[in-house]
């Protein structure tokens, strides 16, 4: 057998549908405060050193240390303030979704993006018109904590190649 042959296109085992054993579960946001309590801690460290060994040896303990304190207290509150808890769903966010669009749905796809400085949670919900082929489509923002329309845009559908076979 040569080289060649040995070579196979194959999913990954987490990729592979047919291992499917149930409903995806989207990771909650609120897991962006546990590294936040590392970050605060390993600050609080470098500040207890910087306190206890200031005076001792200025070049392995420094004001340095001070600085990375105050970084990694900045980071660890922007990761403890983003870590919002998701009270919707990708369920309740297509029916969010199918309220603001004013037409009958058909097909939908919801995918999960943040937005702004602090990373709140939205769901981006694309849906099409109900007809086949449709005629609409939406791209509709639902904020994910408490299911309020952010935005939404309606426009016909520009395919106009799709045809019944």
């Amino acid at each position: 057998m040569s080289y060649t042959e040995d070579l196979r296109d194959a999913l990954p085992d987490d990729l592979d549908a047919s291992e499917d054993v149930g409903p995806y579960q989207f990771p909650d946001n609120s897991r962006r405060r546990r590294p936040a309590y590392l970050y605060f801690g390993i600050s609080a460290v470098c500040v207890l050193v910087w306190l206890l060994r200031r005076g001792h040896d200025p070049v392995l303990v420094n004001r340095g240390l001070v600085w990375a304190a105050i970084v990694l207290t900045a980071v660890g509150l922007l990761s403890f303030t983003s870590g919002w808890r998701m009270h919707v769903d990708e369920k309740q966010a297509l029916v969010a979704a199918q309220g603001a669009v004013g037409f009958a749905v058909g097909h939908a796809s919801a995918q999960q993006v943040w937005r702004g400085l602090r990373s709140r949670p939205t769901w981006r919900v694309l849906v099409y018109s109900s007809e086949n082929p449709p005629r609409k489509r939406s791209l509709v923002l639902i904020d994910a904590i408490d299911g309020t329309v952010v935005e939404h845009l309606t426009e016909d559908n520009p395919e106009d190649d799709w045809q019944d076979d």
